[in-house]
C-alpha cells in the first residue's frame, strides 16, 4: 500500500461515514483526481467499497 492509499484509508476511517473523492481529498491534501485514480485501485483490490453512488468507505 502506498503512503497516499494509506492516507485516504485512515481519512476514512477517522471521519466514520461514506465520503466523497473531494472529501478525502480536502481532508488528505491529495488532488481530487489523484485520489480518483486511488480510489480506483482500492476498489478493485476490495480495500475500499462504495456503499451509494459516488460515497466511499473502508472494507473492513
Amino acid at each position: 500500500m502506498s503512503e497516499k492509499e494509506f492516507e485516504v484509508l485512515e481519512a476514512m476511517k477517522k471521519e466514520g461515514k461514506p465520503l466523497k473523492s473531494g472529501e478525502i481529498a480536502d481532508l488528505t491534501g491529495i488532488e481530487t483526481k489523484e485520489v480518483a485514480k486511488i480510489i480506483i485501485n482500492m476498489k478493485k483490490e476490495g480495500k475500499i467499497k462504495s456503499p451509494k453512488r459516488c460515497y466511499y468507505a473502508p472494507s473492513e
